[in-house]
């Protein structure tokens, strides 16, 4: 697992396209990749999955150039239940299954930093998301699993 607040293991990851306008290539039209993020979604892939499919599998290098609209829009104007908060959410889960681990394993100290470490993180991102109203004013990150 790789430390949250480390320079460590690289920064290996794909690059975003420079331009912003599509391609001369790109073969799909604006219905097309709308309709492929619809059907994304409906197989149950999360918003940031379906960019992830639609740039490896179909050669999309962004939606919303060439669309217009970004995957969250598109799904929310197909009637489809969308998450506005992905990334806090998988962090939730995160922290859940630390949880439980530290619940079983009560003398792992690193687990129980990393654990601080990530619950820090969801605070900082609750924050903004409350700032931008995407979260009600009094929600508050509650742990259901309590460590000893």
């Amino acid at each position: 697992m790789a430390r949250l607040y480390t320079s460590k293991r690289g920064k290996s990851h794909s690059k975003r396209p420079i331009s912003k306008t599509p391609p001369s290539w790109f073969r799909y039209s604006p219905e097309e990749v709308k309709k492929l993020v619809v059907q994304l979604a409906r197989e149950g892939h999360s918003k940031s999955m379906i960019g992830q499919i639609l740039r490896d599998k179909y050669g999309v290098p962004l939606v919303k150039p060439i669309t217009g609209m970004t995957i969250t829009e598109i799904l929310v104007e197909a009637g489809e239940k969308v998450s506005l908060t992905e990334d806090l959410d998988n962090l939730l889960e995160r922290a859940r299954r630390m949880r439980e681990h530290l619940a079983r394993n009560r003398s792992d100290r690193l687990g129980r930093h990393d654990l601080q470490l990530v619950e820090s993180k969801i605070r900082r991102l609750a924050k903004y998301y409350i700032k931008k109203s995407v979260l009600p004013k009094d929600w508050k990150y509650k742990p259901e699993i309590e460590i000893k």
